[in-house]
């Protein structure tokens, strides 16, 4: 595998940014490390969570070996606290994701633009972020997945836990002062109004000691209301990266087999 971290101008935030990469690389003599590459690689976009960047997944866990079997790309994109959003008091970061981003990847790198060798996870505010990418943009992923996603922001249990006025600035700053609810922000209205024929194959997983575990159960809950077919993984873990190591590492395993 090679991993590099590529800085890059982004026409749509109007400022320089990066991203962090890591190629499928067919290797012979490595030691400990297995490996294949072919064209038209298969591209997984990592998102990352609120209070970290797009070197956390690399820094925290394996993904790099996690990934190397199966041939895969992973992207890993700087969007700050920006919840994947065209922030309402800053910038345009959900354009960048959805629309440059994809454009730049594939003129810098042999990946697939194909929708079944195109997906999406993320932790946390970037669970948020691939299943509101996938439930807004279903044609672009063969699978989405979401881990210990902020999913439900505007449901009161996951209120309850940001008690927090410096978090309140923040959302005020994202989402201006109009609630999510109903919105193409809000997951669980995309979740309860998607068309199941259309969605890609989704895979929630949260750790029942996580304060976004109720959360992730109201998602749960609009998906099997619209007859979403949803693969769910609850038990032991909290908002951690060892319950996101292990999880991440379910996720690939997850993802359709043609891939490789």
């Amino acid at each position: 595998m090679a991993m590099m971290r590529c800085d890059f101008f982004s026409e749509t935030l109007g400022l320089s940014t990066s991203m962090t990469v890591i190629l499928p690389q067919a290797t012979t003599r490595q030691i400990g490390m297995t490996g294949g590459e072919r064209a038209g690689t298969p591209v997984l976009y990592l998102l990352h969570g609120l209070s970290d960047d797009d070197t956390i997944w690399a820094r925290r866990t394996s993904i790099e070996r996690y990934a190397a079997p199966l041939g895969l790309a992973v992207v890993m994109p700087q969007v700050h606290q920006s919840f994947y959003s065209d922030e309402v008091h800053g910038l345009p970061f959900w354009t960048f994701l959805t629309e440059e981003l994809p454009t730049l990847v594939s003129q810098f790198f042999n990946v697939s633009t194909r929708r079944e060798d195109t997906f999406v996870a993320g932790l946390s505010m970037g669970g948020y972020g691939a299943m509101k990418w996938a439930l807004r943009e279903p044609w672009r992923f063969g699978a989405a997945a979401s881990l210990s996603g902020a999913v439900a922001l505007s449901h009161p249990s996951e209120q309850a836990e940001r008690n927090d006025p410096q978090f309140a600035a923040l959302m005020r700053r994202v989402f201006g002062d109009e609630p999510t609810d109903g919105t193409a922000n809000d997951v669980l209205h995309l979740m309860r109004s998607a068309d199941p024929e259309n969605l890609p194959p989704l895979y929630v997983a949260c750790g029942t000691d996580d304060f976004l575990y109720q959360s992730n159960l109201a998602l749960i809950e609009a998906a099997a209301a619209n007859n979403v077919p949803l693969t769910t993984c609850l038990g032991p873990g909290d908002h951690d990266w060892d319950y996101w190591d292990q999880q991440i590492q379910d996720v690939l395993m997850w993802l359709p087999r043609d891939m490789g």
